[in-house]
């Protein structure tokens, strides 16, 4: 049986998700024969910044990153994919992989946990995103597919397009993913949104 341990902090969650991240667009970018000049010119990024995602020094916004595997031709899912449970089916409560975007800008306060960890046999992909108080999503995104969540805990302000949705635990919602979306948590106590989209892109 295959168990997949959370790290003990959410420092080395970050860590460990920044060397990930790292790793594997460095992989993708030589497959793809491509210079950290050209990817950071096709993706809208410096290059030195680049350079030290690759090295697992620094952490890509969710726009930056959307714009990097685009032009790598992959999707995020990829870049943090983990190892499966038992048999593929089974994901036990405290054995879920974390995965702390933007390690260095703290400003977002946002970690996502991983429902079922990415795997190219999946059409759904599934987290649980977990709002710290005044967190909010990098953005807006936009992006093919189409999305559904469900509120657990907390307030979160979900914005559509053009409108603005106040939620609260329980609330639920479904939109098509190339319609700019973002959200954020106004409430004083941490959100939590149980998340589905397909297909995988994160």
């Amino acid at each position: 049986m295959a168990v997949v341990k959370q790290p003990k902090t959410s420092e080395d969650a970050a860590a460990a998700a920044a060397s990930r991240l790292g790793t594997r667009l460095k992989l993708a970018r030589q497959t793809r024969g491509l210079t950290l000049k050209a990817l950071a010119d096709h993706a809208a990024c410096s290059e030195s910044l680049l350079s030290k995602i690759e090295n697992g020094k620094a952490s890509p916004s969710l726009p930056m990153l959307h714009r990097l595997v685009e032009v790598l031709q992959t999707n995020i899912g990829w870049m943090f994919e983990e190892v499966d449970g038992e048999e593929g089916i089974i994901f036990r409560q405290g054995a879920r992989p974390l995965i702390a975007l933007d390690s260095l800008r703290r400003g977002d306060r946002i970690t996502l946990e991983r429902v079922i960890p990415y795997s190219a046999g999946h059409l759904l992909q599934c987290n649980i995103h977990h709002i710290d108080k005044g967190g909010e999503s990098a953005g807006p995104i936009r992006h093919v597919g189409e999305e559904v969540g469900y509120v657990i805990a907390g307030e979160v302000d979900l914005t559509v397009g053009e409108r603005t949705f106040r939620l609260g635990a329980g609330d639920a919602f479904v939109f098509d993913s190339d319609i700019p979306h973002h959200y954020r948590n106004p409430g004083s106590e941490r959100a939590s949104i149980f998340w589905v989209n397909t297909p995988p892109t994160f």
